[in-house]
């Protein structure tokens, strides 16, 4: 019987499946089940009809997501060098919203009275100056224990040079039977903060993934291979993700980029910022060549320290509800109506109006079209539900409608120019790669306020975060704080890289992979010497050309550089990478200058030079458009998982493989 292979994305308000058999692509949604993830997950798959036949598994969950962002983790302590308790509260003292007088800081995970110390202390060479007493020791375990805690993070200082101390604490953690997140496994360099803060996220959540993997093995065919996906892009085995799952806390939207990436190189393009709109956020992203990635960010708020794709978020989605501020501006988000009850044109007793709901007014969503006809949306609760915002604004629904469509577009857009304009990038030069439910509806009037040349929707953009897992390698990240000058910190360099690739090819083998099949990507983090923060930056096997890369990416990252200042190598890091066997995209024939024939013309609402003009609008069905067709806009293209809208002054043409190029028509 030939391999199955499918990948599971778990949304806030649809779970996305995508089978792999010889070839084959299929894909199905069902409505998510938060409460019970997994039930949703099981539907899928008996709907398609593999659940007893899997052969291997792949799956990217927003449960460590929703657990730091809701503050439902398990209760969580931590040991840590005596006099370091309140590392969490202190943090950097940066003030992101310098002029927000109401601020609110988001409260540590773990509480001051669960913070507590061992008497032991390393010197930043490692060095022993204070040995570990294990007194202190014996006693925060004892008030763990009567405290209830489940989990217990450790991060001691110094510990990335030498983790003896921190692997005794260890130790006598996991045997006194607490969820064990120590900082030399999880996040072994320098910066006390957020090393801390990570190994805090990674204790606070890794109980509940663990549980909810356990939970979705029990019901899966036994002995299949069950990979979870990472926040860097790539995937790791079930019990790699239960020992640090924080690696996952970025799953759904990173095998987004992933997926994105896939099938636009497939396409031709390498160069694409990629916006994967949702019912609940909006995420974005930049590939330049390769992936861009990041080796710190933020999870509600929470500093991590892992890799992860460099991903920014906003709460724009489908279901994301319009509403007035104090001052009577109206907005949209970040609050979202969620699968359950969902927009109001959902019928599921919603009532708050939604840009789902303002898109069905407008007439770009076709209710008996929603998700191939299986869900017809209701456009008199869609309409009734705009004209709460439109009679306090003294408009119609569509001028209402068209207003929510205007403030959410404004939202993504920043997000847009936050990946891009900001990181040193001319969005001009890239194309939108657009996916997720409700982001073909956005995408063409995204890039025209951009001054992006061109729009590509992938053949099945509704699901191609869970295509994109089928597309993931097996990787894993390595990191070694050094702290060298550049001059003369080759051979330390060297050894450093090599004892890292030896870890890393013994792992992946444990995984499966020949030799062979492991390939390594080595970076080091430099800065100039007195700075503060660092670029990472390729290393191809000599310190000095690493240097010169530096130069050149601080330049275009922050609009200038030095090459007279020192240089500092700060960490290595190694990505090991274990290649899978990535689906095969069919290509056809294109019958170039062929035409489609509408199934219909309905009225729907664009942009206008007076404002919001409808237009009579051509209606084409994905399934029927052929490789090589060429149609104008005002156009809508249904198909089973997403809308895509095509305004006037705008084509789009399908390639070989099935996706969506559109471009916009210059006037005259």
């Amino acid at each position: 019987m030939a391999e199955l292979f499918v990948g599971v994305d778990t949304g806030g308000t649809f779970t996305d499946l995508v089978l792999l058999q010889e070839g084959e692509i299929r894909v199905h949604k069902v409505l998510s089940t938060p409460d019970d993830p997994s039930q949703a997950i099981l539907q899928g798959l008996s709907d398609l009809g593999v659940r007893e036949s899997l052969s291997t598994l792949v799956h990217g969950s927003t449960v460590a997501t929703n657990a730091v962002l809701e503050h439902k983790g398990v209760r969580t302590g931590l040991i840590t060098t005596a006099g370091f308790r309140d590392v969490l509260e202190i943090g950097r003292q940066t003030r992101p919203k310098l002029y927000d007088l109401k601020v609110q800081k988001e409260p540590p995970l773990v509480p001051r009275s669960l913070r507590l110390e061992v008497v032991e202390r390393l010197n930043e060479r490692g060095e022993v100056m204070i040995p570990l007493d294990e007194a202190s020791l014996k006693s925060a375990i004892e008030h763990m224990q009567k405290e209830n805690v489940e989990a217990i993070a450790i991060c001691l200082l110094f510990s990335f040079t030498n983790p003896d101390h921190e692997r005794e604490v260890a130790d006598a953690a996991r045997s006194s039977g607490f969820y064990v997140s120590a900082s030399y496994e999880v996040v072994p360099e320098f910066r006390e903060y957020e090393r801390t803060s990570t190994v805090v996220l990674n204790a606070y959540i890794g109980p509940l993934v663990e549980r909810y993997l356990a939970k979705l093995e029990e019901v899966l065919p036994r002995n299949i291979p069950f990979r979870i996906m990472q926040s860097n892009g790539g995937s790791i085995s079930s019990a790699t993700a239960r020992r640090e799952a924080a690696r996952t806390l970025l799953s759904g939207p990173a095998a987004g980029v992933v997926g994105a990436a896939f099938v636009a190189e497939a396409s031709g393009f390498k160069h694409a910022i990629t916006l994967d709109m949702g019912g609940t956020s909006t995420d974005v992203a930049l590939i330049d060549g390769a992936i861009t990635e990041a080796t710190d960010g933020k999870i509600g708020g929470y500093p991590t320290k892992l890799p992860m794709i460099d991903i920014h978020t906003v709460g724009a989605g489908g279901g994301s509800i319009a509403w007035f501020d104090v001052g009577g501006a109206l907005r949209v988000g970040p609050k979202s109506a969620g699968a359950d009850p969902g927009p109001a044109a959902y019928g599921r007793g919603g009532t708050e109006p939604t840009v789902t709901d303002a898109n069905v007014v407008l007439g770009r969503l076709i209710p008996t079209a929603f998700l191939g006809g299986t869900m017809s949306l209701d456009t008199n609760q869609a309409r009734q539900a705009v004209e709460s915002i439109a009679g306090r604004l003294g408009t119609t629904p569509e001028e209402a409608a068209w207003g929510i469509i205007r403030i959410v577009n404004a939202n993504m857009e920043a997000a847009i120019r936050v990946i891009s304009v900001e990181r040193g990038y001319d969005p001009r030069h890239f194309i939108l790669a657009a996916f997720g439910g409700a982001g073909p509806l956005h995408a063409c009037e995204l890039a025209t306020a951009l001054q992006i040349p061109r729009v590509f929707i992938p053949k099945a953009p509704g699901v191609l975060s869970a295509l994109g897992m089928l597309a993931a390698d097996i990787i894993k990240d390595y990191v070694r704080t050094i702290m060298v000058h550049s001059q003369g910190a080759h051979e330390t360099v060297e050894k450093a890289f090599s004892e890292l690739e030896e870890q890393g090819r013994a792992e992946l083998a444990q995984e499966g992979f020949s030799s062979e099949q492991v390939t390594v990507e080595p970076s080091l983090d430099l800065r100039y010497v007195g700075q503060s923060y660092e670029l990472t930056v390729p290393f191809e096997g000599d310190v000095e050309r690493a240097v010169t890369h530096f130069h050149a990416a601080h330049e275009k990252r922050f609009g200038y550089n030095d090459p007279r200042e020192r240089v500092q190598v700060v960490n290595v890091r190694l990505k090991a990478r274990g290649t899978a066997t990535r689906p095969v995209l069919e290509r056809h024939e294109e019958n170039k200058g062929a035409t489609a024939t509408p199934t219909e013309t309905r009225s729907a609402v664009f942009a206008g030079p007076d404002g919001a003009t409808s237009h009579d609008t051509a209606v084409y069905e994905r399934e029927k458009l052929m490789p090589g067709v060429t149609i104008k806009g005002p156009a809508i293209v249904t198909q089973y998982d997403t809308t895509t809208v095509l305004p006037p002054e705008w084509r789009a043409q399908i390639d070989a493989i099935g996706n969506l190029i559109a471009e916009r028509v210059e006037k005259g």
